[in-house]
């Protein structure tokens, strides 16, 4: 089966130290696709958000957990998921069993985390929360297109103006 997307998943031990990590991998990956500095930043500063609430809210102080973060890579936008459930995931299944963006609980509705998920909704162009597996959060961020093209017209030379 071909998919329509590439897909990287990591996992990190549920500890802030590794949260960086997953910045800097998102980082490349945005670059890469020819996301803008701020919608890196954005894309970093929500993706972080999500990785912080999972190594914060998933655990209990004494559990050993993993967050799970995968990229679904397209060529229109990028997907990011982050789990706390650590466990291996189908991407495509997943999403599947989530449903469509616009069914799910809105993240305003939301109360564990605060300030972050709203950060989050604010970055991102779609967002998705599911409670069935532990916490799973869907973000989408569409690719735009800022640069310039020619489109034909002819500039005016310094000698034409008087």
């Amino acid at each position: 089966m071909n998919q329509p997307f590439d897909y990287i998943e990591m996992k990190i031990p549920a500890k802030p130290e590794y949260v960086g990590v997953v910045r800097l991998t998102l980082s490349g990956i945005a670059n890469r696709m020819g996301y803008s500095y701020e919608e890196i930043e954005d894309l970093k500063v929500a993706t972080s958000e999500a990785c912080t609430n999972a190594v914060q809210h998933a655990y209990q102080a004494n559990e050993e957990g993993e967050v799970t973060v995968g990229y679904a890579i397209y060529p229109n936008h990028l997907e990011i998921m982050v789990a706390d459930n650590g466990k291996s995931f189908n991407f495509t299944q997943m999403k599947e069993e989530i449903g469509p963006y616009h069914t799910s609980q809105s993240v305003e509705q939301l109360q564990e985390g605060g300030l972050g998920l709203y950060l989050i909704d604010a970055l991102m162009d779609e967002v998705n929360v599911h409670h069935e597996y532990g916490v799973t959060v869907f973000m989408k961020k569409y690719l735009q297109k800022r640069r310039v093209e020619n489109d034909d017209r002819t500039e005016i030379s310094t000698s034409e103006v008087k």
